[in-house]
């Protein structure tokens, strides 16, 4: 019998019998779906026993690797840890060094060396020890010379203040400070921490006697201390002296230093030219502001060669001697003052040896001496 042959009622047994084939394939896949649930279930059960047992379970290739991951992640961050401490005691060695040179040589930019003090995380120092272990050694010398440059910037600054003192002005006068304070809290609790406080404060202990020696120094530049002229002599001095005109007692407020016209006149200090002029019986006079209160007045002046308020520096040309204004001859009146009142300018012109010492010299010192014409005002 042909397929043709078969009437509609056979028909739904044929599909009957191709459902039963797909029944069956659902059957064995059922049943494949349940051994798998069931291994499944065994292998979540015997990790529950081996986590109850205490027994540790065979770790898959997932855990495995993620379990590398994170070691290498650890890893990177000491590694990053280590060579960011090795950076910052680097830092802090070339911090120190310049801060050392500042205080043996007077030269350095206090801005930066403001730095020279940089603490650094203890646990993070005996981490990376192994690699650190020669910048610790250079550090250990820094601490060794930074108290000799303690010692000599002490030295250095008694000696400048003992020469301040002799001129009658107070180192208060060229070193005024500040009394702000400040700065970050640094932890000391452990004793590593407690170890590099002590040493950041003998770094700090030294930039403040640097600083304050700078200070005193700097304000030496506004100490008259070279010569007015090459050749110097005193023919009149500060104080009370005959008048050369009337022969009756009177105040002279600076000394008279004699030469033949023309002679070359240095300004004794740097400043600021606050007068360059005709100015009553000094005749042509220059005036310098040097700064905290401290003046020089340059008298009897045939030629005047700077302007007022042009910048001069120490031993530059800046008049020629002449004998304008109240004056018997050609000779150079010259006057120091302070806060407005004049002083004896003889110590300024006599002890300046170590006020100089630390400025660039333009016009030597020279011998005093007391022989020559006597022309004064």
């Amino acid at each position: 019998m042909n397929d043709t042959a078969l009437t509609p009622a056979a028909r739904p047994l044929d599909r009957l019998r191709v459902a039963d084939g797909t029944r069956r394939l659902m059957v064995r896949g059922g049943a494949a779906m349940v051994l798998g649930l069931a291994g499944y279930g065994a292998v979540a059960a015997s990790q529950q026993v081996a986590v109850a047992t205490g027994l540790k379970p065979v770790p898959t290739s997932e855990h495995k690797l993620a379990k590398m991951e994170q070691k290498v992640t650890q890893l990177q961050s000491r590694v990053a840890t280590i060579r960011r401490t090795a950076e910052l005691h680097a830092s802090r060695i070339e911090q120190r060094q310049a801060l050392l040179a500042a205080a043996l040589t007077g030269e350095g930019e206090s801005r930066e060396l403001a730095r020279a003090t940089l603490a650094i995380d203890p646990d993070a120092t005996r981490l990376a020890a192994d690699t650190i272990k020669p910048f610790l050694r250079v550090e250990t010398r820094q601490a060794e010379l930074a108290a000799v440059a303690q010692r000599e910037l002490d030295q250095r600054y008694a000696a400048t203040a003992k020469t301040v003192r002799k001129l009658g002005i107070s180192t208060a006068r060229l070193a005024k400070r500040g009394s702000a304070m400040g700065g970050p809290l640094v932890d000391a609790s452990s004793a590593e921490a407690r170890a590099d406080l002590a040493a950041d404060q003998q770094f700090r202990s030294l930039f403040m006697s640097w600083k304050k020696l700078d200070r005193l120094e700097q304000g030496v530049i506004a100490i008259p201390s070279v010569q007015p002229v090459q050749k110097l002599q005193f023919t009149s001095n500060f104080g009370i002296r005959s008048d050369p005109f009337r022969g009756t007692a009177a105040m002279h407020a600076g000394v008279d230093i004699p030469g033949p016209s023309g002679t070359p006149i240095y300004a004794t200090a740097d400043g600021v030219i606050s007068h360059a002029g005709r100015q009553g019986g000094y005749g042509n006079m220059v005036e310098i502001n040097h700064g905290k209160g401290i003046a020089t007045r340059y008298g009897h002046l045939s030629k005047i060669l700077v302007s007022d308020n042009t910048r001069v520096k120490r031993g530059q040309l800046i008049a020629l001697m002449g004998s304008t204004g109240r004056s018997t001859g050609p000779h150079l009146h010259y006057e120091v003052r302070i806060d407005g009142h004049a002083v004896n300018p003889v110590p300024f012109l006599t002890t300046a040896d170590y006020l100089m010492a630390a400025q660039d010299r333009a016009v030597g010192q020279i011998p005093v001496s007391t022989s020559g014409p006597v022309p004064q005002d």
